[in-house]
């Protein structure tokens, strides 16, 4: 005990950290907020630190490429000594995470903790929750099975269509027109050190600011916040009522985190690693993607929307849900804490939990939207083989083995995910024609890898006779007029 206490002295000497520790430990808190409702920040930071350790281990193994993480992953699954394990505790652990927060959240609602002088502390946590969910998506996109190709295909296909930024988000997102190897590589700098990053920054204010402000004091009826009395108030409190927040406050957190490590630990041993499911494909397009737990919600309101509303859904829906977070402090900063003198609060606390609930229970069997129920086997109608050449007739074999019918119809016949393809050479080009196969747009994901340029010519060229008779295909205005230019007569007589 002395060598220890003479090491620990010679470093105290030397970067003067034992004052601010001893003081962090030793700060007071109200006594009888030292109660089990206090406890989720703690359990989030402690669950969060397993997440850096576990996800450290598996970075050693996963390859961030298109062709690899696949087997990387099951490579951890399969032959790496506790690798699924590993994956197990980093993947529930993820989804504990995600929930603690979110009850966090709702317990600071609840007890007024976004009220002066927190407002800032509140502003930290709804950017931690951001950049948890942050976390929890990435990580779904690395896994980089079905689930995760098209589910990112479609979110990207959405965010293009935010005004102005669109097409540059998606670029920047994707590292290209298509989904590939710099997709992943982006994805794994967000998960890995973006978004961590970004996380120990936020925490490390979220606890200064908590340090510095002290504990939330328990919401007692009658006691509103007023911005002239409340310091003092507080420090009278912590006075009175106070207690040092190591060793006594401090053991409902170490129970508590304790319990959560093994629930985590638990889920990993019986339910096993979170997938991956099939490998990804855009051919495959019998597959109903779902996103994990704390996503359903969200999949089943677009499921349920009409098509036209989609877009709105995505974008508008969850700006205004957090401008209103972060506008809380500032409207309501004053006034009563407890939430029997809110009854307000309560009654939106309790219409969002049955909302998610309620649609995470229907995302269960909630349809893909949109509808894409046609089977790839549907013949091609008669009339628009006819009369067509080798290449064309090579594109129509491209387009049912490729399983286009399964998103376009045909005379009526076919998917419903995509438009229908009967006049689609009248509204695009020859070269627009290539762009849309090959980097896809709108809700179709891109096929440039899949699909070889005598493949895409062949597909380009059966596509092009898709026009009503008597109407001709569309063409590029500039090339037409650069080509009657170059072909008309000079007026000037040969010399």
């Amino acid at each position: 005990m002395r060598l220890i206490a003479n090491i620990a002295d010679w470093f105290d000497r030397r970067v003067q950290l034992g004052g601010p520790i001893r003081e962090t430990l030793e700060h007071p808190v109200p006594r009888q907020a030292a109660s089990w409702f206090y406890v989720f920040g703690s359990a989030a930071l402690t669950v969060f630190v397993l997440q850096i350790v576990t996800g450290i281990l598996l970075a050693t193994v996963y390859v961030p490429a298109a062709g690899q993480a696949w087997d990387s992953l099951q490579v951890l699954n399969r032959e790496v000594t506790l690798g699924w394990f590993i994956r197990a505790l980093h993947g529930w652990g993820s989804n504990f995470m995600v929930a603690i927060v979110f009850i966090h959240m709702v317990q600071v609602f609840l007890f007024g903790a976004f009220k002066f002088p927190r407002e800032l502390t509140w502003l930290a946590g709804v950017f931690l929750l951001l950049m948890t969910l942050g976390m929890a998506f990435s990580g779904q996109v690395l896994r980089f099975d079905q689930d995760a190709y098209w589910g990112l295909g479609i979110g990207a296909a959405v965010s293009s269509r935010i005004p102005l930024v669109g097409p540059w988000l998606v670029s920047s997102l994707l590292g290209g027109p298509i989904i590939a190897g710099a997709t992943l590589s982006r994805f794994f700098a967000l998960h890995v050190f973006v978004i961590p990053g970004i996380l120990i920054a936020i925490v490390g204010l979220h606890v200064l600011l908590v340090l510095k402000l002290g504990i939330n004091e328990w919401p007692r009826p009658g006691r509103p916040v007023s911005r002239e009395t409340y310091l003092r108030e507080y420090r009278e409190l912590t006075r009175k009522e106070g207690e040092p927040f190591v060793p006594d406050a401090v053991w409902k957190d170490v129970v508590f985190s304790g319990f959560i490590l093994l629930s985590i630990a638990a889920c990993a041993l019986y339910f096993g690693p979170i997938g991956p499911g099939g490998q990804p494909n855009p051919t495959i397009i019998q597959t109903v993607p779902r996103p994990d737990f704390f996503f359903l919600w969200l999949y089943a309101v677009l499921s349920l929307l009409p098509s036209s509303l989609e877009t709105p859904a995505m974008l508008i829906g969850p700006a205004i849900a957090v401008l209103v977070l972060l506008a809380l402090p500032f409207v309501s900063g004053e006034g009563e804490k407890s939430w029997r003198r809110r009854p307000m609060a309560v009654l939106i606390v309790m219409l969002a939990v049955v909302a998610f609930g309620t649609l995470t229970d229907v995302a269960r069997d909630a349809p893909w939207s949109p509808v894409m129920d046609a089977w790839s086997g549907e013949p091609i109608p008669a009339k628009y083989l006819t009369k067509r050449t080798a290449l064309e007739r090579q594109g129509a074999l491209v387009f049912q083995a490729k399983q286009c019918h399964n998103c376009h119809a045909l005379d009526g016949k076919g998917g419903q995910r995509g438009p229908a393809l009967d006049a689609v050479a009248v509204r695009l080009t020859h070269d627009q024609l290539i762009r849309q196969v090959i980097q896809g747009g709108g809700n179709m994901p891109a096929y440039g890898k899949n699909l070889s340029p005598a493949e895409t010519n062949a597909l380009v060229g059966f596509l092009e006779t898709l026009h009503p008779a008597g109407q001709a295909a569309a063409q590029d205005a500039s090339r037409r007029h650069t080509h009657e230019t170059n072909a008309a007569p000079s007026s000037s007589p040969p010399r």
